[in-house]
């Protein structure tokens, strides 16, 4: 399997710091139930989606699509690209992220720190979500050049599987105990492709998927939503690798509830991302009405550093009217009541 489930004492590449991340236990109930956050920004990067970048990297060398001095474009929100990014500096190739401005300036940084050229599709001050501009034009850079590749994340198979050793880590940690995994579902193969691999190891656990209200991979009404790096907005296409039949359940989270999530988390001592904090709020939601002795894991796969010019800055989220002190103190309760229990 892809991905060792013990990294070595000493590594040669940063690639090689991939996966392991460590479970933490948010959150229990008196009746034994327990949340336990997979904590995927323990990855170089600060997240999950460096672990199917350096899989579409290598499946393509296999197929030979991607030779020695050659280019990757992709379009991306931010951490697609940081994880090419590095795969791509290691192995000497050129990277180009085709990118807009909803993405968090930090990840632009970060990517452009790493060696990335950035292609906007929107000037700047234009906050809209562009996923359909992106991919088309890093299409249309990509075909007929020579040595080239347009990794397509929200269509190519390697993305799925660059997460199935997700699936080997939870199973080996929990020892084959786990009910419930929630996750964020925008090109889907995070969370489709951890359950895919994990129904082999662990059966009869249901799945939740979540994703941004004014996403439309669970129906309407579509609408611009804040929650960078997930969902499905109005004009794009459901990736292939949203599979509805691992996904047990879909539901909606409101942007002003995923930051407040990530808000109130922040003051138990972790930083978790934007979309992370929608997951975290319906896990944390459903805890207390779970049966006895119930293991929920969810999948927090960005951390909140890259967040600090938006979700932790008052002054971005009082300018977007997503500031709510309400919402927040509403979940520092329950994890407080919840947290006690530990």
């Amino acid at each position: 399997m892809p991905g060792a489930l013990q990294r070595p004492a000493v590594v040669s590449r940063v690639s090689d710091l991939i996966g392991c991340t460590p479970l933490l236990e948010l959150a229990t109930t008196e009746t034994g139930s327990r949340l336990l956050l997979k904590l995927e920004m323990f990855n170089p990067t600060g997240t999950a989606k460096i672990r199917m970048a350096r899989q579409m990297v290598i499946d393509a060398e296999e197929r030979g699509e991607l030779r020695p001095g050659g280019r990757i474009i992709e379009s991306t929100s931010g951490n697609t690209g940081l994880g090419l990014a590095v795969v791509a500096a290691e192995r000497g190739y050129t990277f180009t992220a085709v990118v807009d401005h909803h993405a968090p300036p930090d990840k632009l940084r970060g990517m452009k720190a790493l060696g990335t050229e950035l292609v906007y599709v929107a000037d700047e001050g234009t906050e809209e979500l562009a996923t359909a501009a992106r991919e088309e034009l890093a299409e249309e850079m990509a075909r007929g050049q020579d040595n080239t590749i347009f990794t397509e994340q929200h269509n190519n198979p390697s993305n799925g599987v660059g997460y199935f050793p997700v699936a080997h880590e939870l199973h080996e940690a929990l020892n084959g105990r786990l009910d419930i995994l929630v996750g964020a579902v925008g090109t889907g193969g995070a969370l489709c492709g951890t359950a895919r691999e994990l129904r082999g190891l662990i059966p009869g656990f249901t799945t939740i998927g979540v994703e941004p209200k004014g996403s439309i991979a669970f129906g309407g009404p579509a609408h611009d939503y804040y929650q960078s790096g997930t969902g499905t907005p109005e004009g794009a296409e459901i990736g292939a690798l949203v599979d509805f039949s691992l996904i047990d359940e879909g539901v909606k989270v409101g942007d002003v509830e995923a930051f407040a999530t990530c808000r109130a988390v922040a003051r138990t001592g972790l930083l978790i991302g934007g979309s992370a904090g929608g997951v975290v709020h319906e896990a944390l939601t459903r805890l207390p009405g779970l049966p006895p002795g119930t293991t929920m894991v969810a999948l927090v796969n960005d951390g909140g550093e890259k967040y600090m010019d938006s979700v932790f800055n008052d002054d971005w989220m009082r300018e977007r009217d997503l500031l709510d002190p309400a919402a927040e103190r509403e979940i520092e309760e329950l994890l407080t009541k919840l947290r006690g229990n530990r």
